[in-house]
């Protein structure tokens, strides 16, 4: 999962970028307004977080525009504590929650989750698809309710089928989705994590489309 974290104070950008590293995303940062409108229009977000206070380009404005453009990855928007014109105001232009300065990061993990489950059409932490089962909460894979060591890249390459469980993924989106900007991108490496998987897993719960992408389905053909 590939979350952008729009923030201007180095401290809360650095601590929120090291909290979701530890919980198996992938992040880029935007330190003010014109960078975050042009990352979100031009690149695929599972979530952005967003402060509304920055330099360039105000939040409010950078999310209207997104919006406008048709752009509908969910955001989460952080404010100051007792400003709620701002609330208001961020949930009527789009936003999918909003998070109070200053907040637990435990609490804004948990709500990244949940906006991530729900905008993927999933209610419950626990994801499942025929044998194959993931709790988010936790970072645990388990084949027919027995746990399954995987490695962090493992983990998030069964969690982002299983997000869009009975879907074709291509595997350019998989590798946008997978890997830092600093990591090397290769088809070849994302087949051979997809290899060790199914040894892991089963070799039929990770499908493969020739020509077209992965799948991971509720019922295995």
């Amino acid at each position: 999962m590939r979350i952008l974290i729009v923030e201007d104070e180095p401290v809360i950008s650095s601590g929120i970028s090291t909290a979701l590293a530890a919980s198996g995303y992938q992040t880029r940062l935007a330190t003010d307004g014109e960078k975050a409108w042009f990352l979100g229009d031009t690149e695929d977000f599972d979530l952005v977080v967003l402060d509304l206070g920055l330099p360039k380009m105000d939040g409010l404005s950078v999310l209207k525009r997104w919006r406008t453009a048709g752009r509908q990855m969910p955001v989460l928007i952080l404010t100051a504590r007792g400003a709620w014109p701002e609330r208001v105001e961020g949930i009527d232009a789009g936003a999918d929650d909003y998070l109070a300065k200053p907040f637990q990061i435990e609490e804004l993990i948990a709500r990244i989750r949940a906006l991530i489950r729900r905008s993927a059409g999933h209610g419950s932490p626990v994801i499942e698809a025929g044998p194959i089962s993931i709790d988010t909460r936790q970072m645990r894979v388990m084949i027919d309710k027995a746990n399954v060591a995987v490695s962090p890249l493992e983990y998030r390459l069964v969690a982002y089928l299983l997000h869009h469980k009975n879907r074709v993924v291509p595997p350019g989106e998989l590798i946008e989705h997978l890997y830092g900007d600093d990591d090397a991108r290769d088809a070849n490496a994302l087949e051979a994590v997809v290899t060790r998987l199914r040894k892991k897993l089963g070799a039929d719960v990770i499908q493969t489309r020739r020509g077209f992408g992965y799948l991971v389905a509720d019922k295995l053909e």
